[in-house]
Formats: structure tokens, sequence, C-alpha cells
């Protein structure tokens, strides 16, 4: 059964003749370090083939995690096994961030889980207990050498020793080791100097194999050459590269024996301009057929370009294109239509695209706003596309590059760069994440997760590069390490994201799971640590752009023109909140990319598409911690709510004020949102209103399109929300029953349009920016009744008795619902000797004493005239000394021992407000009906003169919060 999975290989080469036994007869660990070409995959799927030989029918509890750096690797992997492994019975799911099927359902069915470094590191954090990893029994890591990567290095090193130390407490856990299922891992690459440090990877019973395959024994013999341009000290690097792109036409001409050419250019524009050139340059002769196919391919490219290009055998291809474009292109290239194909470096590790010539244009490339080398291991994974097995005995690498540095890149070929760690770069992230799921809960343990690790091994050997002096022995490398360790425990513990014991044993805080759950970087998280809580929509916007995970998000020369007319333009329709003076920064660009998605603004450029979508993928992770980290901090509830707003506005693509509602329906895209909104179909209500015929004429569709577009309008939730006074008051705190109604949930008992896991947020907040009440109520509570209620203890506010009340929906624009509510207390608010009701007070220093706490007011001494301090108090607010016997004024809990009370002559007149006053004193606690209504009732029975305007409530926007 197992030889249809090698029917493509009559036989093994050296390098899998070599690696037969060690990967089929045994279990032990193993890396291999083995030339472009080799059959590297083979490796693994014989690793497979071992474990299923070994395991019992029907193979239920057995999972294999394939890693790989990039997702094309992924995609390329996933095709080929689905293939390959489907008819054995073993299924393969593909889990990257362009997939979905990352809940625990779809990977608990699968055999084979394909997947990216960060998406492992993010999913094996979420996951409540380790039951899931604990069935992989076979770890395969494709092109490991990426460890030395500074930004994504460290991800592949944690996640493997995350794997390593749960193995090893499962041991220490259950005495009988032979029933814990051993835990194998099996790593590849094409350049790995210092493979001997594969013992990073061997277990507690065996160190792991290692083999390295030698060029000489490459399937495909190789022939390096390295040319020396002129490059004088004025040129920069930009001109220096644009002089390389007249000298290529002579070296394909020279080296490719007319066979098809590999270009690799530093930008994404130089590998267009490059193509440009050659094209006008060079002249290839092609068969008629491969002609015709050209034609056809070319007829199917959306890029016209490209088009143009194709037709002179001459091509580009980049992660900024079209993946139909792509995808055309590199099938033209595999079957040897196209002679000479253009691309940056990422092609290099990602789809398999073998040349008899590569050619790698100028050695430096644009990274983080700079000019910088190719690393080796860059320069190793470009000339090992090289060769074509099936079709090669022998194949060519050109390196272009400046005189200076020829005879650098002369001896970097016949020597190596050793491969170092980058877990120190990011250690305090991977830490808390560590001590979140309990694998480090001290020091010691946290020295033991450091042994485990690349970064390790490499510290022993060459402590200098990672900043220790190079005469320490291996306890002061130890010693090092652990203070590096302690330094970022300290670093997570000055945030509250840790929290420390005098003996160093560690506990995760509320704020710490949520930066491990979200996956979200320390900087950010130290960023909205300086949050004052009263942000608003454009100030979180402008924060989150600053976040460090739109680092890789870069600012190209030729975009700034379309962003600068996003951003400000008269005839055109601009950003919500645009930015001072010209896009000039990252920052600025990410901001205006995200508002002109919210905006429905449509971007014509496909570079600037690709990292919109880049940036709402992590967007919408940044803006849900940011709101559950806000809900778990005080005096921040403006801050909070915009926070929900957003996040939701993330998930939906739209402002929360959008006349767009109806792009969240199904079936319905930009264009036909257009339509609608040109037809003043800007609501839920009035597209549920509106006759299917007619909405099928302004959509041009037939029917019954618009009976499903109002289907799916009919079953969304609709919800209702009432508040109403409890008759329970005193001078400081009142209470209020909040009722949150499903209106159509009998109607959404057999269909909904939402998904089972949709909510909405009932915030409530103060005039002084305190959050009075914060919960999410999913639809599934609100479907069993069809209502949900609260009472809720609302304390008086220094400001005003105004209170916010908000239901925010998690997935849709539309359906919230916005109040403001007027709370009455049991005593009126006093300002010198008048009495204010139910009006807003502006802040005055005044209200701080009479407001404040009693413990904050000293104790009473007298002054030279004999009186105490209580009644200079008294006298300034026009009052009277109270009855109350408090030995100690100063510190009793009653606010008319500080203040005093009215005179009598004030408290005995016949005032409207007064009668008021003396209704609610009397009030009967069983009676059903409210206090306001009570007063209404009264005051018709008497016949009395009463203006109620001055208790009716005026919608008002909450005043800014005091200052501290």
């Amino acid at each position: 059964q197992f030889r249809s999975i090698f029917k493509e290989f009559p036989y093994f080469n050296y390098a899998q003749s070599k690696a037969l036994d060690d990967l089929l007869y045994t279990d032990r660990n193993f890396v291999i370090c083995a030339p472009t070409g080799s059959g590297k995959t083979v490796m693994f799927e014989l690793a497979i083939t071992r474990l299923l030989m070994e395991a019992p029918l029907p193979w239920l509890n057995i999972k294999v995690v394939y890693m790989a750096p990039i997702k094309a690797l992924c995609s390329q992997r996933f095709d080929d096994w689905k293939e390959k492994f489907g008819p054995i019975g073993l299924s393969c799911k593909e889990l990257t961030g362009d997939t979905v099927t990352d809940d625990l359902f779809e990977i608990h069915h699968a055999h084979i889980i394909i997947t990216t470094p960060e998406k492992w590191d993010s999913m094996t954090r979420r996951w409540r207990d380790n039951s899931m990893v604990q069935l992989v029994r076979l770890f395969l890591i494709d092109e490991v050498h990426v460890i030395k990567d500074e930004s994504r290095g460290a991800t592949l090193e944690v996640v493997v020793s995350r794997m390593k130390t749960l193995q090893s407490s499962l041991w220490r856990l259950i005495e009988n080791h032979g029933t814990v299922p051993p835990l194998r891992f099996v790593a590849v690459s094409a350049t790995i100097p210092n493979a001997e440090d594969a013992k990073w990877l061997s277990d507690s019973k065996m160190p792991a194999v290692c083999l390295k395959i030698g060029e000489d024994q490459r399937p495909v013999k190789l022939r390096k050459i390295v040319l020396g341009f002129p490059c004088s000290d004025n040129q920069t690097e930009f001109k220096f590269d644009l002089t390389l792109n007249y000298k290529i036409a002579s070296i394909i001409q020279t080296y490719s024996e007319q066979k098809p050419a590999l270009v690799f250019c530093a930008t994404r524009k130089g590998v267009q301009q490059a193509a440009s050139v050659l094209a006008k340059d060079a002249k290839f002769l092609l068969s008629i057929e491969q002609k015709q196919r050209l034609q056809r391919s070319a007829n199917s490219l959306k890029d016209s370009k490209l088009r143009d290009l194709l037709m002179y055998g001459v091509a580009y291809h980049h992660a900024g294109m079209e993946i139909s474009d792509r995808k055309i292109i590199e099938g033209a290239f595999t079957v040897g239509d196209l002679p000479v194909l253009f691309t940056t470096s990422t092609l290099a590790m990602g789809v398999n695209l073998p040349a008899h010539l590569v050619v790698i244009k100028s050695t430096m490339h644009y990274v983080g706003g700079m000019f910088q080398e190719y690393s080796e291991t860059d320069i190793l994974q470009m000339i090992g596309r090289a060769g074509r097995p099936q079709f090669d005995t022998t194949a060519t690498a050109v390196i272009m590059t400046r005189w200076s540095t020829r005879e650098r890149y002369i001896q970097m070929l016949n020597g190596a760069d050793v491969i170092e760690s980058s877990l120190h770069r990011h250690l305090v992230e991977h830490l808390n994440a560590e001590i979140v799921l309990h694998t480090v809960t001290d020091v010691t343990v946290a020295l033991e997760w450091i042994r485990s690790t690349f970064l390790y091994i490499r510290a022993l050997k060459n402590p200098t590069h990672y900043g220790f002096s190079s005469g320490l022995d291996k306890i002061g490398i130890e010693a090092k390490l652990q203070e590096l360790c302690l330094k970022n425990l300290n670093n997570l513990s000055s945030l509250d994201l840790i929290r420390m014991d005098e003996a160093n044993n560690f506990k995760p805080t509320e704020t710490g799971r949520l930066m491990a759950w979200y996956y979200i970087a320390f900087d950010t998280v130290k960023q909205f640590f300086t949050i004052k809580g009263t942000e608003t929509l454009k100030e979180l916007i402008t924060m989150i752009s600053n976040c460090a995970e739109f680092l890789d998000v870069k600012l190209r020369t030729n975009e700034k023109k379309i962003l600068n007319t996003l951003n400000k333009d008269k005839d055109k329709i601009t950003v919500r909140f645009p930015m001072e003076g010209k896009i000039k920064t990252r920052e600025m660009k990410i901001n205006c990319l995200i508002q002109a998605q919210l905006g429905c603004i449509p971007i014509q450029d496909f570079t600037l598409t690709q990292d919109t979508g880049r940036i709402f993928r992590n967007g919408l992770r940044v803006t849900r911690w940011l709101s559950d980290f806000l809900a778990s901090r005080k005096n921040n509830f403006s801050a909070l709510l915009s926070s929900l707003i957003l996040a939701k506005c993330f998930r939906c693509k739209l402002w929360e004020n959008s006349l767009h509602v109806s792009k969240q329906l199904e079936k319905i895209g930009v264009s036909l949102s257009n339509a609608m909104v040109n037809a003043g179909l800007t609501s839920f209500k009035k597209i549920e209103d509106i006759n299917a015929r007619e909405l099928e004429l302004i959509l041009n569709r037939h029917p019954p399109f618009g009976n499903q577009i109002k289907e799916s309008v009919l079953h969304l939730p609709k919800y209702e929300l009432d508040i109403e006074q409890l008759p329970k008051y005193s001078d400081t705190l009142a209470e209020i029953l909040v009722t949150i109604k499903l209106t159509n949930y009998e109607l959404l008992q057999t269909k909904r349009t939402a998904t089972d896991f949709h909510y909405v947020t009932l915030v409530i907040g103060d005039a002084d920016n305190q959050v009075i009440f914060n919960q999410k109520i999913m639809d599934s509570v609100l479907l069993k009744t069809g209502n949900w209620m609260k009472k809720i203890e609302v304390k008086r506010a220094l400001k005003s008795e105004d209170i916010s009340i908000n239901l925010i929906s998690s997935d849709y624009v539309g359906l919230d619902i916005q109040q403001e509510y007027t709370v009455f207390y049991l005593t009126s608010k006093t300002v010198g000797s008048k009495v204010v009701t139910n009006q807003k007070l502006k802040a005055e220093s005044s209200l701080d004493v009479c407001y404040g706490s009693p413990q904050s007011l000293p104790a009473a001494k007298a002054d030279t005239g004999g009186r105490s301090k209580q009644e200079i108090t008294y006298k300034k607010y026009g009052n009277r000394e109270c009855n109350h016997r408090c030995k100690n004024k100063d510190v009793c809990g009653h606010d008319c021992c500080k203040i005093g009370v009215l005179p009598k002559s004030e408290m005995n007149g016949d005032s409207k407000f007064s009668l008021y006053l003396a209704d609610l004193r009397s009030r009967n606690s069983i009676s059903p009906v409210p206090p306001v209504k009570r007063l209404k009732m009264q005051m018709l029975n008497q016949a009395q003169n009463v203006d109620l305007k001055q208790f009716v409530f005026t919608p008002k926007s909450l005043l800014p919060a005091l200052p501290r």
C-alpha cells in the first residue's frame, strides 16, 4: 500500500540511500543537510511511512505536523500529499494564515497537519490543554535554516522547544514510560553549515542523527561563477542596480545554452524594469507551438504589462501579483515555454521552479528602508534553484556583484556562514507564552527550557554573538542566560503580565494571558499601557498603525502618489480622518489603508490591496485583544467603547456608521452594495421593507435573488434595549434594570444569518469615564427566552447623572444600539446654596471636596478663630451642621457631616422639587409604579400647574473626563 507513495521514485539517489536505514528502520531524530534536488521531500515521506508501519490500524490517534516557513511551500506540500496519502486513508489539512480550517474540530480529524511556525505557535498557545499536542508523533521541519532569521527564526525555535518540553513533562508525570508515545523530529535544509548542532533535537534516550551531503553528491553538477562590475563611490545602489539590467542579455546568451533561465532581483519594481530591458535587448528563438501556447497564456493574464512581455519570451513573478497570473507564469516556465523569468528572492524558498541557469542580479537587497547584502543562506538558496534533475546533467549559477565584493562571494561559495539563533531578540514574548501554558513555572524550569533551545547550543559555542564574554565556561554562560531570562521576566512583571513571589515562582495575569492568546508583541502591549482611557476612534487607529505587528509592511516610493490621493483630494472620496501633510512613513501608509478599506474606497494597486489584506489579518487580532485588554482596566469607558466598535469595524471591513451595510450580506459585493446605496437602501430595515422585485431591478438580477437577500436580512438578530430605574435610591447609589429583547427570536429558531458564535457586548459608562457594566451576551442565550435582564447598580458620577448605554454587535455594522439615560438620586447636587436638579455640572474644584472620599479629608482642627474645619466648610456652602452624633465627622460615612445640610428656612420651602424629594423619601418600596410616574400622577391629582419639561430627558454628549 506504500508503493503508490514512491511511484515517481523508481530508485533512491545517494542521499536517500544513506538516510534510508535511519529513517525507515529507527525512530531516532534526524537532521539532513543536502543540496537542492537531492529528494529531501522523500525523506519526510520515509519518516511518515515508518510511523505508519509502527502504529496500529486504523491510525486514529496519530498526528504528523509538517512545518514550512512560507505559505506557498505549505500549499505545494498539501496538494502533493493529499493525492499521495489520501488513497491509504490519511487526511491532510492545511493550517496557515490563508486558511480558515483552524478550529479544533477540523484538526482533530486530520492525520497530517501542514502549517507555518507562526500558525502552530498561535494555535498551541490557545488550546486550554495539551491533549491535541500529545497526539503528535512526528514533527517534520522543512527549510530549518530559517531558524537564523531575525524576525521569524525565534518562533520556529520556540515551537520545537515547546514540543520537546511537553514530551519531557509527560515522561516525568507518567511512571510507566512505555505508555508515553515517542515524538520524532525530522529536519531538512539545503544550507545548514553547522548541521552538527543537531543535538538540539536530541531526546533523553539517544542523540539525533546528522546526515550532511556535500555538493559533490548533487544530482546535477553546478558550475558557480562570480562576475564583478565597476561601481564608483558616488554611484548609488539604485543606479548600480539599473546598470546591471543592460548586462543580463549577454550573460543569458553566454551561459543559458538555450535553456530556461531564472533571474533574481532585489525588488518588485526592479523585477519589472529588468524584464522590460531584456525584452528590448534580446530575441529568443521560439517554436510555433511555444508561441501559440504563450499566446493562450497571455490572453488569460490580468496584468497588461506582463501580457506584452510574455510574447517576447520574458516574464516576471513576485508576491505582489494576482495569484491567477502567478499560476499561469509558473506553468509556462515549468513546461519550458518561457525562456527567461525574473523574480524576487522569496521565490528561492517557495515555489519549486528549477532552471538550467540562475542569475543573481546584484547582491544587495532592500530591507527595512535600507540596502544590505544578501546573507550566505539567501545566496545558497537562490543558486540551489539551478539544475533540473529530469532534464539536465549540469547547471550554472552566476552572481553579479560589485568588483570590490567579488572576492568575498568567491570565498563564500567555497565556505559557509554558521547559522545562529535569534531567540534572544524575542525572548520576552515567548517566555510569557510558556508561562501562560505552564511550561515554565519558576526560574529553574525557565533555565531548563532555555537548555532545550538552539540558543543554548550556540551560546556555548559562540558566546560573543549573544553579547557574552568569550572567556566564560559552561557555568558562566548558563549564569548569563539565567540573567537574560530574569531581565525579560522583570520586563513582563513591570507591565503586570506575570507576577513573581520572593522565591521567583511566577504565575500569569489576565493581561499576560491575553497577550499570549492573541499573539501580541511586547512592544505593542507596552505602547497601549500608556493609554489615557479617553481615546477616540481616530486616536486608536493612529496607535494601532504604530503596532509591531505591522513591521513587515513597507512604504514603497511608487505607492506615495496613490496614498496621498486617498488621504486628501478635492475631487475624489478620501479617508474619514485625513492625516496632516504627505504620506511619508510606514505608519501613515497603514493608517491610510485601514481607513480606505473601512470607507469602501477602491484601491487600484494590487500590491496595496495585498498589504491591506495583511494589515486586516493582523489588525483583527490586535483590535480584539485591545478591547479585551481595556475591559480589564478602569477609568477608560470612552476608549473601551471605541475599541469595541473598532474591532467590529475590522471584522466587517466597514465603518460603524457606514451606508454599505448590504456589503455584509452573502452574494453582495462592492458593486451591488454601491447600487443599493445609490437607491437609498442604507439600513437593514430599508432592505427588509423594499419589494423583492424592485430590489432585483436595482441590482439587475433575476428572481428569486431579491427574496434571498430579504431572507438574509429577516434572519439577522434584531435587538431592543429597555432601561428602567428601580425604586431603590440613596444619595450616591441607584439601581437600573436593563432588558435586552431579541424581537425576532421565534423566527430565528429555524434559520439564522449570523453564526452560532455571534454575540453583543453591553457596555455602560458614566460621565466620569468609569465603566459601570461590561458583558458579552451570546445570541444562543437570547434565543432561549427572547430576552435578557440584569439589575445594575449605578454609582453617582461627579460630572453628571447621565449614563451611556451601548449594545455593540460582534460581527455586524447596522445592529448596534446606543442610548443615553439620566439616573435620579435621593438628594440633589449642591453647588454653593443652590439646588441643582438633573443638570450637567461643570468640573469645579469644590466638587472634589463635596464628593471626595471621606478618608481623603484631614481630621478637624481648630483655626485661630476657634472654629473647626467643618464649620468653615459649612459656611462656604451656606449650610448648617447636621444632627448626626458622629464621634469624628472627618472619617464617618455621612456626606452631610462634611458639608452640612441646607438651612431650615430653605428646607421648609414648599417648592415642587422639595415635594418630589419628600415623595421619594416616603416611597413604598413594593410599589410597582416607578418614582417619576408617581410624581406625574401626584401632580395631576393636585391639579397644580407644573412645568414637566424640567423632568424630560434630552440626550447630550458626555462631558470630558475630570483632570486628575
